[in-house]
């Protein structure tokens, strides 16, 4: 699994009907609205490369609202709550 963040600058008076826009999209698993320079940050998630510039490109940069885009694409995840579960399998 390929995981993306995509920082969104909107238009700022559709921040949530661009979130539900985006939302819809398959691909994207989650949209958060945020604080600071971004509006929204949604998280891509492909099995493939290609498949990023699908959902990313041809489908997220289209919304009309959407302004600007910067996107991450992760590495690597390190979670504690995943790991706390990991390490508890089988014992009380």
């Amino acid at each position: 699994m390929i995981t993306a963040f995509v920082l969104i600058k909107t238009d700022a008076s559709r921040i949530p009907e661009t979130a539900e826009q985006i939302s819809a999209i398959q691909g994207i698993s989650e949209v958060y609205s945020v604080t600071g320079e971004w509006d929204l940050i949604a998280v891509a998630r492909v099995t493939k490369h290609d498949e990023l510039a699908d959902v990313i490109a041809d489908r997220l940069s289209k919304v009309a609202s959407v302004v600007h885009t910067t996107t991450h694409i992760a590495f690597r995840a390190y979670s504690q709550h995943d790991l706390d579960a990991a390490f508890a399998l089988g014992f009380e």
